[in-house]
């Protein structure tokens, strides 16, 4: 995962046809997230896992939905959302997950991520209860989550707005062992190439469902960079 530079993002509870599904998984990209806020379901990620595990791509499942956690992923990513006011989102949820999993789980396919959703317009914001939080308060959650909680992901969420590249070669600065995933709005290889030169993972998502022939373009942006 170290060496990951890109990665497309699939919403389960979103249509995705099984030829823009071939061209996704055959892409180049490093890795396929399966992830949502809406209507996620134990069914959707199913049939999306077993879709996409037709070819050889390795597929992580960001957990929104404790009802829609299953085997059969390389990888596991847990969210704690740092600028929530709830602090479920950053612990409880978790918390109950444990409980229940502990037993089962494999820590070399788990991964923690600090969250850090920046879009007031996003439905993860919305659902979440997240504060906007200023520049300074963010290269701040990107230090906590090196130096505090040691976690591997530090994760700039932009859900479908195109950030700052600036802030994130802020946030990047502060960074030396943490990884820092960027995602939102990117749209073009351009946009891809660009975010790239401070992230070391850049996501693409929605682009996806809107222009295929743009996302499958922002992979090589990002492999040449």
């Amino acid at each position: 995962m170290k060496e990951w530079k890109h990665v497309f993002k699939l919403d389960p509870a979103k249509e995705i046809s099984d030829e823009d599904l071939e061209l996704v998984c055959e892409s180049g990209t490093d890795a396929i997230i399966v992830g949502g806020t809406d209507n996620v379901t134990l069914d959707g990620v199913l049939d999306l896992l077993s879709s996409i595990r037709r070819y050889t791509v390795p597929v992580v499942l960001e957990i929104s939905s404790m009802e829609a956690i299953t085997p059969g992923f390389d990888y596991y990513y847990i969210p704690m959302v740092l600028n929530s006011h709830e602090k479920k989102w950053m612990m409880d949820i978790q918390h109950e997950a444990i409980k229940e999993y502990k037993d089962i789980m494999n820590w070399d396919e788990i991964y923690v991520e600090g969250y850090c959703i920046l879009n007031e317009e996003a439905k993860a914001f919305q659902q979440t209860n997240c504060k906007l939080p200023s520049e300074e308060d963010i290269v701040a959650y990107a230090y906590m989550v090196e130096n505090i909680f040691h976690l591997p992901i530090f994760y700039m969420e932009y859900s479908g707005k195109y950030g700052n590249p600036e802030l994130v070669r802020k946030v990047k600065s502060e960074l030396k062992n943490t990884q820092l995933f960027y995602g939102g709005g990117i749209e073009t290889a351009i946009q891809a190439k660009e975010m790239k030169e401070y992230a070391d993972v850049i996501v693409v998502g929605n682009c996806i469902y809107t222009n295929i022939k743009e996302a499958l373009k922002t992979v090589q942006a990002v492999k040449d960079n």
